[in-house]
């Protein structure tokens, strides 16, 4: 084998094969911390359901595959060590300036004020190209490091191509697994987006400087790069979508899971309000609270899961209840349901609650600006725990279970919407218990609604009442155990206590609710389960509807 007088130099270059091979390693995890928190980047604005993490992932997996061919490329140039160098310094300053550009970039393929029913193909196509524009050439200069890196260490040994291409891939998967732990345990959490990415670019940055220096190549090419991109992070941080003028900020936070911001109605207002905002750019909110407890407005579907209570086991929803009504929520949020129901209890009954929280972070906004209580038995909080795994470990005899679970307010968690949950919803309930969920959708026919309907009636295997609240795009669906199920305009349907009865008027109207019964096979099943397009066909729905309004 000849060596040239260049290729010799890369020989006897100070950063031998282990130094090679940690650079490796810590550029596979910076570029998976891109990757895992490119989705977090987006939320505010397209969400983060699966459609989104599709985009997100196709559109890196396609700009790494460019950079692995024009890594190959370049690895046929005379210091392969310099180029290495280069792209991880390009790679640093890419990184570091996508806090900075998410928003502009995002406001171009989602106008602000967009409404969730005009979002529907903008949510799909305007993530996709929100991620081209953003994440591609990141990561595309980043797939060059593998390539070049292969080719170092085979000329300096020299190796075999499959011994030096095997070690760097090793060392990359080490690296990229250290990335995925860190991202979504540590860094997210604890540093936020713009410092992560911050700490994904200055490492990729540092290895670059160190390689040009090592190679001789000098850091001029550094400075010129790093610079600007420290000033970008610096002088126009990440931002989530605008907070309007007559709200104020409470709190801001970042979690595993989501963006999450508490504001609050400005205080001239005639009922102070605080709403939990999670992603938020569709016009909707996760969690409300007031000061007092008890009804919010027919409009806001929290006060429909109050009927039970009175519906059972009194004509006319009148007379005491002695025993606790035992309930367990499933997507607690920051407690609104329990203040509702807390507020209109029928006389001498108490509550006895246990809210699932996935969130930990949404628990601890809730103690601290939602009145929320955990500190009593009566009052049960289990924070970082998924709806499914928890209702599989709860002791059951429950007089009612609420789903209200939801991804960046619209999304439907796949593997609670399937007809072994509520299979296994119906074995937790008391005999006489109530499931009640909230299927948010425009209208009784909408796809998710009557899929999640059909669905629970044959988890159940009873019949469901779908009740479609008025002014909102929520619907409830209230299944019921070995009982029978109150149907409006029936003696049992009716309440007495007039905010209840209020509450239950509008619901009689034609076109108000539906019985749906079980069908013949459920649409939505562990094994096959398309709720992710019926979402999709909900939201374009939804805005035909309000394109049809207009005319």
């Amino acid at each position: 084998m000849t060596v040239s007088a260049e290729d010799a130099d890369v020989s006897k270059a100070p950063a031998g094969a282990p130094a090679v091979l940690a650079v490796v390693a810590l550029a596979g995890a910076a570029t998976m911390t891109v990757e895992l928190s490119a989705v977090r980047l987006l939320a505010p604005w397209f969400g983060a359901s699966s459609g989104v993490w599709t985009n997100v992932i196709g559109v890196v997996l396609l700009a790494l595959a460019l950079g692995y061919t024009l890594g190959a490329r370049l690895s046929r140039r005379p210091r392969p060590d310099r180029d290495l160098g280069l792209v991880l310094l390009l790679g640093a300053g890419l990184v570091a300036w996508l806090p900075a550009l998410a928003a502009p970039v995002a406001r171009i393929f989602m106008p602000s004020g967009v409404a969730l029913d005009q979002a529907a193909s903008l949510l799909t196509w305007g993530s996709l190209a929100a991620s081209l524009v953003l994440f591609s050439p990141a990561a595309l200069t980043l797939g060059c490091v593998g390539p070049l890196a292969v080719e170092v260490l085979g000329r300096r040994r020299p190796e075999r191509p499959g011994e030096a291409g095997g070690r760097v891939l090793g060392a990359s998967t080490l690296g990229s697994l250290a990335g995925t732990f860190g991202t979504t345990h540590l860094f997210l959490p604890e540093l936020g987006l713009a410092k992560t990415f911050l700490m994904a670019g200055g490492l990729l940055g540092m290895l670059g400087l160190w390689l040009r220096l090592q190679a001789g190549g000098g850091a001029a090419a550094g400075v010129l790069i790093l610079l600007p991109a420290g000033a970008a992070t610096g002088l126009a941080p990440y931002s989530p979508p605008a907070i309007p003028d007559e709200l104020s900020l409470l709190a801001e936070r970042q979690s595993p899971y989501q963006s999450l911001r508490v504001v609050e109605a400005e205080a001239d207002s005639e009922r102070p309000m605080r709403m939990l905002q999670v992603n938020e750019s569709l016009d909707s909110f996760q969690s409300l609270w007031i000061p007092q407890s008890g009804p919010l407005g027919s409009q806001y579907y929290y006060d429909h899961f109050i009927p039970p209570v009175w519906w059972t086991g009194r004509p006319n929803g009148s007379g005491a209840r002695a025993e606790p009504w035992d309930l367990l929520i499933l997507g607690m949020g920051a407690g609104t349901s329990v203040r509702v129901l807390e507020g209109l209890l029928p006389p001498g009954c108490t509550l006895h609650s246990t809210g699932v929280e996935i969130d930990p972070e949404v628990v601890a906004l809730g103690k601290a600006y939602f009145d929320m209580e955990t500190g009593r038995p009566e009052r049960r909080v289990w924070g970082g725990l998924d709806g499914r795994a928890a209702l599989e470990l709860s002791p059951g005899g429950y007089d009612q279970i609420i789903l209200d679970s939801y991804a960046n307010n619209m999304e439907v968690p796949a593997h609670l919407s399937t007809t072994e949950f509520f299979a296994l919803a119906a074995e937790k309930l008391a005999p006489g218990g109530w499931l009640t969920v909230n299927a948010a959708g425009f209208g009784l026919e909408d796809p998710v609604v009557r899929a999640l309907a059909e669905t629970a009636a044959h988890g159940l295997q009873s019949p469901v009442l779908l009740l479609r609240v008025p002014f909102s795009r929520n619907c409830i669906l209230h299944g019921r155990k070995d009982a029978a199920l109150p149907l409006p305009g029936s003696e049992e349907f009716a309440v007495e206590h007039p905010d209840v009865a209020a509450l239950l008027a509008p619901l009689g109207l034609p076109g108000a609710w539906a019985l749906v019964q079980a069908p013949a096979a459920p649409p939505l099943t562990d094994d096959l389960n398309p709720v992710d397009r019926l979402q999709l066909e909900s939201i374009a729905a939804g805005r035909q509807r309000w394109v049809e309004g207009l005319r």
